[in-house]
């Protein structure tokens, strides 16, 4: 499997195939990204790709979060890398979404970029991200319930849960039992995304179908392993 890319999702639209069918597609700027730090398996036990993406102003960024991506001199930097060899550093800005691919690094080094065209012969892709969040939401929204009567007796509480409990045995309610609660804001992924679009110039990555999270949510995409890639990508456009 290939490396993936961080990107931004941009919203949501729907194309046309010659044939004249609709595609429903979701747009993303796809990189480019900045290789911050590679991990090796004799350093660090595994081997992953460390990424960045879109920069993050010095005025809002710690001294740790610069320090990680350029070289800062100080007394206690010199004074603790005694004798040791400093790790190299990427020399760029600092980002505002970091995260890591694991895989084989050969070939890649760090301050190296990746844009959208890692993507040219990917036939589909699997999109992690937050969904969006919906608070504290009631059953019927949450867990799909069907609500109760409208009629004969219920007062009231026609989208409450109903009865919980258990009877004589075991008298108490089961771990697990669907209730309302807190909805969303959770890391997702949807798998075996087509790829439709391609673009180079503007780092526009265009997929058939949804992916988590609210516009200008960050996403993690990477080159999905859930089935072969056919001879013929119907959906792909450019």
């Amino acid at each position: 499997m290939g490396i993936g890319l961080l990107g931004q999702k941009l919203g949501m639209s729907q194309l046309y195939t010659e044939q004249g069918e609709v595609i429903p597609v979701t747009v993303i700027q796809a990189g480019p990204c900045c290789v911050l730090q590679v991990k090796t398996l004799e350093r660090d036990g595994y081997e992953a790709v460390q990424l960045g993406f879109k920069d993050k102003p010095r005025r809002l960024a710690s001294r740790s979060e610069r320090g990680h991506v350029a070289n800062i001199d100080s007394k206690r930097q010199k004074k603790a890398g005694a004798g040791a060899e400093a790790a190299k550093k990427a020399e760029c800005e600092p980002k505002r979404f970091i995260r890591e691919f694991r895989g084989s690094v050969e070939g890649v080094e760090v301050g190296q970029n990746f844009d959208v065209e890692v993507f040219n012969d990917v036939f589909a892709v699997d999109v992690t991200a937050n969904s969006k969040g919906r608070g504290t939401a009631g059953v019927m929204k949450r867990h799909n319930f069907a609500g109760q009567r409208a009629t004969h007796g219920v007062k009231k509480c026609h989208r409450h849960l109903g009865g919980t409990g258990c009877s004589a045995y075991p008298s108490r309610t089961l771990k697990g039992k669907r209730m309302a609660g807190h909805y969303g804001n959770a890391r997702c992924t949807v798998r075996n995304q087509k790829v439709v679009v391609v673009d180079k110039e503007n780092n526009l990555l265009v997929i058939r179908g949804a992916v988590p999270g609210p516009t200008g949510a960050f996403v993690s995409i990477r080159p999905t392993n859930k089935l072969p890639a056919p001879k013929h990508n119907k959906w792909r456009l450019a």
